[in-house]
């Protein structure tokens, strides 16, 4: 029963929308109606504010590294640790608190694999800044960084059970951004404006 409950506390961490809140709370604005509409960092970086996209990922990283990391304390179970990982993502993705359409995972799971290997985060982190800077597409990036990942976790080591969540983490990145492959195929998704 406890584990369940944690779980459900996991998914409801997850569930918080920050892109939305900070959004509403500073600009009083909705972010589902704004830019791409998804209530995500980038979205708050491209459409209303860049210190409050910023703010936004960090927090949207926060609630999935704290559920992980405490979940690590309370059961040592490797399983126990990725369900609680698993749940707290997808409650990113499809919050109840915003009918179930929430942001595209990166952010959060950043966070929770901060929390499993933060040298092989930061690598994919580097990674995805170099994609950046070099595409200047938020997406591409995102998705290069999220499937580099389980490759990178393979090279050093790390056990088959977490090399294959990452997976599952990379697969619900690219399946959240189809829509922007699409448009990057296109040539009409939004390109990120870099100043020093």
């Amino acid at each position: 029963m406890k584990i369940v409950i944690y779980l459900i506390a996991a998914y409801l961490c997850g569930a918080v929308p920050f892109a939305y809140i900070i959004s509403k709370y500073f600009r009083n604005v909705d972010i589902r109606k704004t830019g791409s509409g998804n209530p995500g960092a980038t979205n708050v970086f491209r459409s209303v504010s860049k210190p409050l996209g910023v703010l936004t990922f960090i927090l949207d990283a926060l609630k999935g590294f704290i559920p992980v990391y405490l979940a690590s304390h309370v059961n040592g179970s490797i399983y126990f640790i990725l369900a609680v990982a698993l749940v707290t993502v997808i409650g990113h993705v499809y919050t109840v608190f915003l009918k179930f359409k929430g942001g595209k995972g990166v952010a959060t799971g950043c966070g929770v694999f901060i929390a499993f290997a933060p040298f092989v985060t930061l690598l994919c982190f580097l990674i995805f800044a170099v994609i950046l800077v070099i595409s200047k597409y938020v997406a591409l990036s995102s998705i290069f960084a999220a499937c580099s990942l389980p490759v990178i976790l393979k090279i050093f080591n790390y056990p088959d059970t977490i090399v294959f969540f990452a997976a599952i983490i990379a697969l619900i990145v690219i399946i959240r951004h189809l829509s922007n492959i699409k448009r990057i195929l296109n040539g009409t998704e939004n390109k990120i404006i870099l100043k020093r």
